[in-house]
């Protein structure tokens, strides 16, 4: 049996409640850092004017070429422990150039055309 698709959540949603330990999911942000004797990449997003970082395990797509400063996007399973939560990627694939903010915008745009098909389908 195949995964469960993996749904877009933003970098400062990664680590709310809304996210649950083992979730395929896909998110994006700007490489910081990496540190490849840990295998782990670290991606910041801005929203509402804060800060926010995203842990990523790179073990399964190394050996790779980090651009540091450039834009990721991230698809994998979410590992949460109490210090943090960490982002298993599958696939780890630099986007650097697109449109961040039209990219939130497709995101919420989805996100209600899924509630509104939902809500329809389950009306008498």
């Amino acid at each position: 049996m195949l995964p469960a698709a993996a749904v877009f959540h933003f970098p400062w949603e990664i680590s709310s409640d809304l996210v649950k330990d083992g979730a395929s999911v896909r998110t994006f942000g700007r490489l910081t850092d990496y540190l490849p004797e840990k295998s782990k990449a670290i991606l910041t997003s801005h929203h509402a004017s804060e800060q926010y970082q995203v842990s990523i395990r790179t073990s399964l797509v190394e050996p790779f070429d980090p651009i540091i400063g450039a834009q990721y996007i991230v698809l994998g399973e979410v590992e949460k422990s109490d210090e943090e939560a960490i982002v298993q990627a599958r696939v780890f694939n630099c986007v650097d150039g697109v449109d961040v903010a039209l990219l939130q915008k497709a995101v919420n745009e989805q996100r209600t055309f899924f509630r509104e098909r939902n809500d329809t389908a389950g009306a008498p």
